[in-house]
């Protein structure tokens, strides 16, 4: 369907868009102001016309009463209610965690949700536990201007899967100049040191996390070198968590895992997705369900005893059987922790340029598939994964979500009491900086006021290593 949204200003375009997209997921939405002559004469399977606030005092008063009308007109047209209402931010939790800093019970904040942004009680709940959680997680923690985390990005994966975005290269593409990558990483990261230590902040960061990509398609030596830079460069008597996030099972060594552990690593991820070798193929993984098992055994044998496992709801072509056999399969593996993803349709994905190329070749191709596959994630789905990440004993700890997700749900952590994953916390909830290095990185500033400055380094690798001295300069300068 072809659906065009007319104001008469030119005002909350993007929060407009976002909550329409949230109602009609896989149709084509068009957002224009009156005066757009061209826009408005195009012909509409559906137009909604949409009146700004005249006048008002605060911005968010003005927004969440348009969104609040323009919320119930949706509902009544389609006859259904979102599970997260009217929020389309990533951070849910944020709201009911300032409620909690201000005194207010989780009950108050469970109300808050449904009054206010129509949140279903379930998913309400949910925020509210999370937000209760995370805030014990946190107490401990001394988050002061001068505290931070630190986030190392390697952007190297076996092969690129169907539905990613991130800042992915294929391994055996950049194989020769991984060690100049190495080197620019290096290099960011001394220079990064260097500027905190001439401002007076010798600390060391509160957690370490390297991710991907996936950062074991390093070799053992590469490895070493990496993890050994950041020992030399970065003070982490004090780091309470350190993470590689290893992620696919074909990319496991001994050698790379004996690596990790040696140098202090304590949280690991064993990501499968699903358990379904079919799914896995269709989705461009070069592994199999037993790969998944011989990898999550091999780091069991190396000594981690804080795993975590992704899986993704609305894979093309799996549903409650599918999800089934996942779950069954990770049940017997006992990870210490379960990170439940709803798949999102991302803009830039193979995925996404795929289904937008049925559509060319088919008008009549269903907008809500792959390839003639299903795009099933749904509220059931979420919630059988939830009763398997309880019955191992977890409990949920972080929360997130993101745009164009199948059945307007969320990315949900699950894990172990102990286990949880303190870095996810911080970043999701944005109360400390992080310092992110490599290529596509995104360092993120939060001041004691609350203002948040980023700066994003070039997602192109060759780019990366080629400016990393600009982007240094560029990270002093407005940080």
């Amino acid at each position: 369907m072809n659906i065009g949204i007319r104001t008469d200003k030119n005002d909350f375009f993007y929060d407009i868009h976002s909550l329409v997209k949230s109602f009609f997921p896989d149709d084509d939405v068009a957002i224009f102001s009156e005066d757009d002559e061209e826009k408005c004469a195009c012909p509409r399977d559906l137009t909604i016309r949409v009146a700004i606030p005249p006048a008002y005092e605060r911005r968010k008063d003005a927004k969440d009463l348009l969104k609040r009308e323009l919320y119930e007109t949706l509902s009544a047209y389609t006859e259904q209610r979102l599970p997260w209402g009217m929020l389309s931010g990533i951070r849910p939790t944020k709201i009911p965690m300032q409620m909690l800093r201000e005194g207010q019970s989780e009950e108050a904040c469970v109300r808050y949700l449904m009054e206010e942004d129509f949140v279903s009680e379930e998913k309400a709940r949910l925020a509210a536990e999370i937000a209760g959680r995370e805030r014990a997680l946190l107490a401990p923690f001394s988050l002061d201007k001068d505290s931070y985390s630190l986030y190392v990005h390697i952007p190297f994966c076996p092969s690129i899967c169907l539905y990613c975005t991130f800042s992915s290269s294929p391994a055996s593409v950049w194989k020769k100049q991984a060690d100049a990558y190495l080197k620019a990483l290096e290099t960011e990261m001394r220079r990064e040191r260097d500027a905190m230590h001439a401002e007076g902040n010798r600390r060391g960061p509160t957690t370490v996390y390297i991710g991907g990509g996936t950062p074991t398609t390093l070799t053992a030596p590469q490895m070493e070198r990496l993890l050994t830079s950041i020992e030399e460069i970065w003070d982490l008597r004090e780091t309470v968590e350190y993470t590689v996030e290893a992620g696919r099972p074909d990319s496991f060594s001994e050698d790379v895992l004996g690596v990790m552990k040696r140098h202090g690593v304590t949280r690991i991820s064993v990501n499968p997705q699903t358990m379904n070798d079919d799914t896995l193929t269709r989705i461009g993984r070069r592994h199999t369900s037993s790969d998944v098992r011989r990898a999550f055994s091999m780091a069991r044998e190396a000594g981690f005893d804080n795993i975590n496992m992704d899986i993704i709801l609305g894979l093309p072509g799996e549903g409650e059987p599918e999800l089934a056999r996942t779950l069954e399969e990770i049940e017997k593996l006992s990870p210490e922790a379960l990170t439940v993803h709803s798949l999102a349709v991302k803009r830039a994905s193979r995925l996404r340029l795929n289904i937008l190329e049925d559509r060319e070749l088919d008008i009549s191709a269903d907008r809500g598939a792959y390839r003639g596959y299903s795009l099933g994630a749904s509220n059931a789905l979420m919630d059988e994964a939830s009763r398997s990440a309880r019955g191992m004993g977890m409990v949920p700890y972080y929360l997130y979500r993101q745009k164009n997700m199948r059945g307007n749900l969320e990315n949900t952590g699950f894990a172990l009491p102990g286990r949880a994953c303190l870095y996810n916390i911080l970043i999701m909830e944005e109360v400390q900086s992080i310092k992110a290095f490599g290529a596509g990185a995104s360092t993120k500033r939060v001041y004691e006021d609350g203002r948040i400055e980023r700066t994003i380094s070039p997602k192109d690798v060759t780019l990366y290593m080629e400016r990393v001295m600009e982007t240094c300069d560029g990270k002093n300068r407005r940080l």
